[in-house]
């Protein structure tokens, strides 16, 4: 049973530092939870969560993805506190960290997103590695292919004859 639409979890996985991570904040309200009971729960535990499963965003991270996030302060003036983010790891390993029945559930659906994502990544590189081997292979008969189409598509030259013997009363 899915507790939430798939694509609510896939639009808080971010990329950021080259890894997708989700939010401290929106995995809190997956979870159901405050934010910082989420961050307490996690500091009680900090020997499960080495820097890569989580890290704490840096000011010109926050820069970057204020747009992203809503502003944790009621002046909205901007956030608090840098946001944690945890990576594929950290989600799975806050499963056992907080052990309601509902963040069990959602943690399941987020992993599974995380795996259908990853799955879609693979086949994606697959089949742009199997193009690439195609066109080497094929290379010399798609060049004379694509040269064929070029000549088809490519406009005429216009050899304008010119007419003689014939002139208008203003030309002569």
């Amino acid at each position: 049973m899915n507790l939430l639409p798939e694509v609510l979890i896939e639009r808080k996985i971010l990329l950021i530092r080259g890894r997708r991570i989700m939010l401290d904040r929106d995995l809190a309200e997956l979870y159901g939870v405050e934010t910082r009971v989420l961050n307490q729960a996690v500091k009680r535990n900090l020997n499960r969560f080495p820097d890569d499963f989580m890290f704490q965003l840096t000011h010109a991270e926050m820069e970057y993805w204020k747009s992203q996030i809503v502003i944790s302060n009621k002046d909205k003036m901007g956030l608090r506190k840098a946001p944690y983010a945890f990576t594929e790891n950290g989600v799975a390993m806050l499963s056992s960290v907080l052990s309601s029945e509902r963040a069990v559930e959602v943690n399941i659906q987020i992993m599974r997103t995380f795996t259908r994502l990853r799955e879609m990544l693979l086949t994606h590189k697959d089949l742009q590695r199997k193009i690439e081997d195609m066109e080497k292979k094929y290379d010399h008969q798609f060049k004379i292919v694509f040269d064929a189409i070029k000549q088809l598509i490519a406009q005429p030259e216009t050899n304008k004859k010119v007419i003689t013997g014939f002139r208008r009363e203003k030309d002569a």
